[in-house]
């Protein structure tokens, strides 16, 4: 199959920023001739939506197939997704509409051919996931009951058991993925570095859950590891969302775009000491409205459409209203709707009960988190990135879909469409090149850090965590972005010297990694624009309706620098 040309720094480009970094582009020692290996056709890594879909595209063409998950198959981002998927299916909506809704809330940058694609995939999606045995919310005939999300024009949204969609999307995917008998599955499997040898691209280096190196030696890869909301101190993401594929990614040689756009769900249930829990857009389209402290409504004063407003813009006005209250939280109020809520939204309910919250009567205390990376592997409508034999999908990758500011339930319709699109591309890639044996790489060692001297990756972790924050979060502005630069340059230097070679780890070198990226593309970019906030430049700028390009400039074994250009936007879009 043709291949078109990799994505790079040209001169419509304005090139604004050149890093050093000079890491090496391996997390571990290895061998690749010493390293028992697993050959396939095609070698998915991650097992949520988009990477179960990309798995089943690329078997049903008929590849064989590597599914590798860092936890169990069904313990993914995709899991914990609580609103549902975005498609156009009553009479009344229309394809134009849910594209015109998307480019309107991706605020100018969103790539309106990948739009049009997802969006008018979206029907198909959904009779393709009933035919594998999703189990969606129908009414009273049968038919799929479609609610309404901030930013939608329509209600367009299906779901299941009222907010449990990402469940029963991934308990149907799993199961098909179970079965098929050209996917084999790699459960408790961490993947550490993609291996490039004097052909390109070939191998995959992870450990499995017994801390055993082997190799996934492939004609093709596809990233779909998820995003990285445990950047953050607060955040729905499961601990597993550490941003490792987007790491992996660059130090392969793949370009990145747009890592400044982080989404803030503005409705996560705070009970401190905690582990915070997503309250889904569904309640908010079934009428709960947000109050302060003194029971006051306050959305409709930030934007016309009230509580149903963007997500960027009801996360800031939440933050906003607990500043001016002295809060730790603003709070649901469910008590004024027609059905019970505890109908409504049977699994949010259970939760809340265990701490004696009647979400019928008693306002539920709710705040912002990070929820999803919008930037990622820059890929085009296919999944390709800027490496051969390297695809991605899902929200590891940055497809143009969402722009500045993902619409609600636009996520799980991504990886249905674009990680089915994302394995038949690979797949067909895989199936006409001729296959080509793997040659040997000579010994690759980390250096040593010192014994004597330990390192508390607990604890720098959560100082991360914390740092992003407070510098990198809902608000941001020079002079906190510039110390927080400052203070993870440090920490990467010295986790890089003196790491043990363990998860853990591996995991903080990937967030450090991603987190000076996205802080350097977060002071490059000098405006507010959908989810990036900057108070110092509170305007938008014409000239800055482009994406940031981080490409990395590779060296032998050493990540020498990355580029963050301009990238202009294909076409103009809408801002709103």
């Amino acid at each position: 199959m043709p291949r078109p040309a990799p994505r790079a720094v040209t001169p419509e480009h304005k090139s604004l920023v050149e890093l050093e970094l000079g890491f090496s582009r391996y997390l571990a020692s290895f061998d690749s001739r010493r390293l028992p290996a697993y050959r396939f056709d095609v070698v998915v890594l991650g097992s949520g939506v988009a990477g179960s879909c990309a798995a089943m595209a690329a078997a049903r063409a008929g590849c064989s197939v590597a599914l590798v998950a860092k936890d169990e198959l069904s313990h993914t981002n995709t899991q914990y997704a609580k609103g549902g998927v975005a498609a156009v299916l009553a009479p009344e909506d229309s394809f134009e509409e849910h594209v015109a809704d998307t480019l309107r809330v991706g605020c100018g940058l969103c790539d309106a051919a990948t739009v049009e694609a997802v969006v008018r995939g979206g029907p198909e999606a959904i009779e393709r996931m009933v035919g594998w045995g999703a189990k969606f919310d129908c009414d009273p005939a049968g038919r799929l009951e479609l609610s309404r999300e901030g930013g939608h024009s329509r209600p367009r949204i299906v779901h299941a058991q009222g907010a449990s969609t990402g469940l029963e999307l991934q308990r149907t995917l799993a199961d098909v993925v179970g079965r098929h008998p050209s996917i084999a599955t790699f459960p408790r499997t961490f993947a550490l570095d993609l291996v490039q040898d004097e052909t390109g691209l070939r191998t995959l280096l992870c450990r499995t859950d017994r801390d055993e190196p082997v190799l996934f030696v492939a004609e093709q890869f596809v990233l779909a590891t998820g995003g990285a909301g445990q950047l953050y101190r607060e955040t729905t993401n499961p601990e597993i969302a550490t941003g490792d594929g987007l790491a992996m990614g660059l130090r392969a040689g793949a370009a990145l775009a747009d890592l400044e756009f982080v989404q803030f769900h503005p409705t996560c249930l705070y009970i401190a000491g905690a582990a915070r829990v997503l309250v889904s857009e569904i309640v908010r389209g079934a009428g709960g409205v947000l109050v302060d402290r003194n029971g006051a409504p306050f959305m409709a004063a930030f934007h016309p459409s009230a509580d149903l407003a963007p997500r960027d813009v009801v996360s800031r006005a939440c933050f906003r209203r607990m500043v001016e209250t002295g809060d730790t939280s603003v709070y649901l109020d469910l008590s004024h709707l027609a059905r019970d809520p505890h109908e409504l939204f049977p699994a949010l309910s259970r939760t809340c009960r265990t701490f004696h919250i009647d979400i019928a009567r008693d306002p539920i205390p709710v705040r912002p988190g990070a929820h999803y990376w919008i930037g990622g592997l820059r890929v085009d409508l296919d999944g390709r990135t800027s490496v051969p034999r390297l695809w991605a999908a899902g929200e590891c990758a940055c497809s143009g879909l969402h722009g500045a500011n993902r619409m609600g339930s636009n996520s799980l319709l991504e990886g249905l469409v674009l990680g089915t699109r994302a394995g038949s591309c690979a797949a067909r890639a895989a199936l006409e090149e001729p296959s080509r044996e793997r040659t040997g790489k000579p010994l690759h060692e980390r250096p040593a850090g010192p014994a004597e001297v330990a390192l508390g990756i607990e604890d720098m972790t959560y100082s991360l965590k914390s740092l992003m924050w407070r510098q990198m979060g809902i608000e941001r502005e020079a002079s906190a972005l510039q110390d927080a630069l400052e203070k993870i340059r440090f920490w990467t230097h010295a986790v890089q010297a003196l790491a043990p070679p363990e998860p853990r780890a591996w995991e903080l070198v990937n967030m450090l990694t991603l987190a000076r990226l996205a802080t350097e593309c977060a002071l490059v970019r000098d405006e507010s624009r959908g989810t990036h906030h900057r108070v110092d430049h509170p305007g938008t700028k014409d000239a800055w309706r482009a994406h940031t390009l981080v490409t990395p400039r590779l060296e032998g074994a050493v990540v020498a620098g990355v580029t963050i250009a301009r990238e202009p936007v294909a076409q103009h879009q809408p801002v709103g």
